[in-house]
């Protein structure tokens, strides 16, 4: 019998909190074990994944969900920071946002996004699109170890 996937700990940089809110109640609901940390906007990303300020011990996620519109650092300037930072571009990046926008799609995987998915309105869609994502990035895909 296959060992199930050691947990990791994942970022989610969201500032709806009821998106948050739904990411965590996805998490509880598909029992899922891996640690999920909230960064609420791009500049408070950025300081946890490089361990400053109140985020000097953080650990560094095996998995980024990251919104595209958020306050004082979009998205997009987000994903770029980290692919242009040799420490950090190896964390898959999947781009979680409401944008249906060929633009924004385009952009993301032209900064090296790993994947894009809209987040759907509907709850119960929303909680089987989070447990998708769980299950191809912990469970299906080999991440690097760091």
């Amino acid at each position: 019998m296959t060992q199930a996937p050691a947990p990791i700990d994942i970022l989610l940089v969201e500032d709806d909190p009821g998106d948050v809110l739904m990411t965590q109640e996805a998490f509880e609901h598909h029992k899922i074990r891996n640690a999920l940390h909230i960064a609420a906007d791009g500049v408070e990303a950025l300081e946890f994944l490089n361990r400053e300020g109140r985020f000097r011990e953080a650990p560094r996620p095996g998995l980024i969900l990251l919104d595209l519109n958020l306050p004082r650092k979009d998205g997009r300037e987000v994903l770029g920071e980290i692919k242009r930072d040799p420490d950090l571009r190896t964390i898959p990046v999947v781009v979680l946002t409401t944008s249906e926008a060929e633009e924004d799609i385009v952009r993301s995987y032209e900064l090296h996004a790993n994947a894009y998915v809209t987040k759907p309105v509907d709850f119960e869609k929303f909680i089987e699109v989070v447990r998708k994502i769980d299950d191809f990035w912990v469970t299906v895909v080999q991440l690097p170890h760091r």
